[in-house]
C-alpha cells in the first residue's frame, strides 16, 4: 500500500467516472435572452464533447489559438458580437500544458421559470401578476457559472449545459410562492400553485386537512421558513440532481473526471452565489471587498472528512487512518507519544502511537498540496464517481460532496454605482492573486473608462486573466515581481452591480 500511495502522491493521479442518478429535467431553457451557455443542452449524444463556451462565438482559427499552450491567448466576447446580460465581462485562457484542453467551462444565461401546469385542471390563482410572454406565468432569473474540470473536461461540459436547467426545474413549484408575500406553506396540498397563501395559514386534520382551533401543539411552534431559504434549497437540490445525472450518463456519454462549480443566480433583487469547490467569488463595492464564497479543500473540510471516516471506517479500506498527525509515523516510533488531532479537535494533543496509526492519513499534505487519500485536492464538486485511490479499489466519492454553500447578497439594500462588481474566478486566478490585488485591478481599469462604456467590464476580466497568467520568459510564465504566474486554466466573470439597464 505504501508504494501505491507514494506513487499516487508523485503523480497526483485523479480518476474518471461511470453510475446511476436522476433523469435530466424535462424543461428546456426558456427565454434565452442571455448570452448562451456551453451549448443548447440538446442532443444527449453530444453532451460531453469538448467545446468552448458558446457565447464566445469563436471562429475555427480562434479555437485553434485558444488551444495553444505556448501562446496562451486570452479569449473574450468581442464588440460586434452578442453582448452578455448586464454587459458582463468575461475572459479565459488555457493552461500552460498540464492538460490537453482548457478544462474550465462557463455559462451565462437568462432563464424563464414557467409555473408547472396545475393538476386536475385547477385554474391559476392570483390576479395575473407575474404573467409574462403571452400569459405564461413565471419569472426570469439571470445565471452565471464557472466549472473547473479535472481529469478531463466531460463533467464540466455537461454541467455547463445542464445545471441552469436543473435550477429552473427546482424553481417551477415555487413560482406562486415566491411572488406571494405570505409565509411559505409548510405542507403543499393537491395544488402548490393554487391558494398558497391559504395553505400557509391553515392547520391540518385527519379528515379534510384542517385541525380544530382548540387543538394543542404537540411539541413547539412551527419553524419560520423564508422565501430566501426556498431558493437556497432549490439551488442545493439542483446541484444534487446535476451530480446524479452525471453519475447516470457518465458511461454512455463518456463523461470523464469531475469539476468544481461556482454559480451566481440573480432572482428577485438578490444574488445567490453557490460554490462547490475551490473557485471563488467576491463583491467589490465602493472599494470594500465582500467575500461571497470560501474554498472547499482537504484542509478547510478536515473535520467533516474525519468525522465521516470515523463513522464509516470501512470507507478507508483498512489502508488509511482518520487521525491527523504532523508528519508520517515511522514503525520505530510505536509506543511513543506523538501529536495528533481527530474529528472533534481544532487543537493538538499527544497520544501513544499504536499499530493502526501507521496507516496512511486520510488527509495528506499541506496547503494547495493537501490531498484526500493522496489523490484529489478538492472536497466538493460534481462528478468523480469512479475516482479511486491509485492502484486500489478504494472509492473516494463518498468523501466528496456535491452540495454547494450558498451565500446571499441583497442588491436592493444598497445604492450601487457602475464601479461595483461581482467577480467570479476559477482557482487559476486565485492561486496567484489575492482579494486586494483583484480589487486593485478592478478599480484601476474601471477608472480608465467612462462609466457608460459597456466594454469596461470585459477589459477588467481580460486584465485579471493577463496579470494572473503573467508573461512567458525563459523560466516559464512570470508575474511582474518574477513570481511564477498561474499555469492553470483561468476563467473570470466580472458582473456589474450598478448602472443603467442592469436590472432587466
Amino acid at each position: 500500500m505504501l508504494l501505491r500511495v507514494r506513487s499516487a502522491v508523485a503523480h497526483l493521479v485523479a480518476g474518471l467516472g461511470p453510475g446511476a442518478g436522476a433523469q435530466p429535467p424535462a424543461e428546456p431553457r426558456r427565454g434565452g435572452a442571455g448570452g448562451g451557455g456551453g451549448g443548447g443542452g440538446g442532443a444527449a449524444a453530444a453532451a460531453a464533447l469538448f467545446c468552448r463556451p458558446a457565447f464566445l462565438q469563436l471562429t475555427p482559427e480562434e479555437l485553434r489559438r485558444a488551444d495553444d499552450h505556448t501562446g496562451r491567448a486570452v479569449q473574450s466576447p468581442r464588440d460586434g458580437r452578442r453582448r452578455l446580460p448586464w454587459s458582463t465581462g468575461y475572459a479565459e485562457v488555457i493552461n500552460a500544458g498540464k492538460s490537453q484542453h482548457n478544462e474550465d467551462q462557463a455559462c451565462c444565461e437568462v432563464v424563464f421559470v414557467e409555473r408547472r401546469p396545475s393538476p386536475r385542471g385547477h385554474p391559476p390563482s392570483g390576479d395575473g401578476s407575474g404573467e409574462l410572454d403571452g400569459g405564461r406565468k413565471g419569472f426570469y432569473f439571470h445565471y452565471w457559472a464557472l466549472f473547473d474540470g479535472h481529469a478531463g473536461s466531460g463533467a464540466a461540459v455537461m454541467a455547463s449545459r445542464r445545471l441552469h436547467l436543473h435550477i429552473c426545474e427546482q424553481l417551477r413549484d415555487l413560482v406562486d410562492i415566491l411572488q406571494d408575500p405570505s409565509p411559505p406553506p409548510i405542507c403543499l396540498q393537491h395544488d402548490a400553485r393554487a391558494g398558497a397563501a391559504e395553505l400557509s395559514r391553515a392547520p391540518v386534520t385527519e379528515d379534510n386537512g384542517e385541525v380544530p382551533s382548540d387543538a394543542l401543539p404537540r411539541f413547539h411552534l412551527e419553524k419560520a421558513v423564508s422565501h430566501e431559504s426556498l431558493v437556497i434549497g432549490a439551488i442545493e437540490n439542483a446541484f444534487k440532481h446535476m451530480d446524479n445525472q452525471i453519475a447516470q450518463e457518465r458511461a454512455s456519454q463518456s463523461i470523464s473526471g469531475g469539476c468544481c462549480a461556482l454559480a451566481a443566480v440573480y432572482l428577485m433583487g438578490k444574488f445567490y452565489v453557490a460554490n462547490a469547490g475551490d473557485s471563488r467569488a467576491i463583491i467589490i463595492r465602493n472599494g470594500e471587498i465582500i467575500p461571497m464564497s470560501r474554498e472547499f479543500t482537504p484542509e478547510t473540510e478536515r473535520q467533516r472528512l474525519q468525522f465521516l471516516a470515523f463513522l464509516r471506517p470501512e470507507l478507508l479500506g483498512k489502508e488509511f487512518t482518520h487521525l491527523e498527525f504532523p508528519r508520517r509515523i515511522q514503525p520505530k516510533e510505536l509506543g511513543k507519544k506523538m501529536l495528533y488531532r481527530d474529528q472533534n479537535m481544532n487543537g493538538w494533543a499527544y497520544k501513544k502511537i499504536e499499530e493502526d496509526d501507521l496507516k496512511f492519513p486520510l488527509i495528506y499534505g499541506e496547503g494547495k498540496k493537501a490531498r484526500v487519500m493522496a489523490t484529489i485536492g478538492v472536497t466538493r464538486g460534481l462528478g468523480d464517481h469512479d475516482l479511486k485511490v491509485f492502484s486500489s479499489n478504494i472509492h473516494i466519492k463518498p468523501f466528496l460532496s456535491c452540495f454547494p454553500e450558498v451565500r446571499v447578497y441583497d442588491l436592493t439594500q444598497y445604492e450601487h454605482c457602475p464601479d461595483d462588481v461581482l467577480v467570479l474566478g476559477t482557482d487559476g486566478l486565485w492561486d496567484v492573486t489575492n482579494d486586494e490585488e483583484v480589487a486593485s485591478v478592478v478599480m484601476e481599469v474601471l477608472t480608465s473608462y467612462e462609466p457608460n462604456d459597456l466594454c469596461r467590464y470585459t477589459m477588467v476580466a481580460q486584465e485579471l486573466v493577463v496579470r494572473s497568467r503573467g508573461v512567458l520568459k525563459e523560466r516559464g510564465w512570470r508575474l511582474p515581481n518574477d513570481r511564477l504566474g498561474s499555469g492553470d486554466d483561468i476563467s473570470v466573470f466580472v458582473i456589474p452591480l450598478g448602472g443603467p439597464g442592469n436590472y432587466t
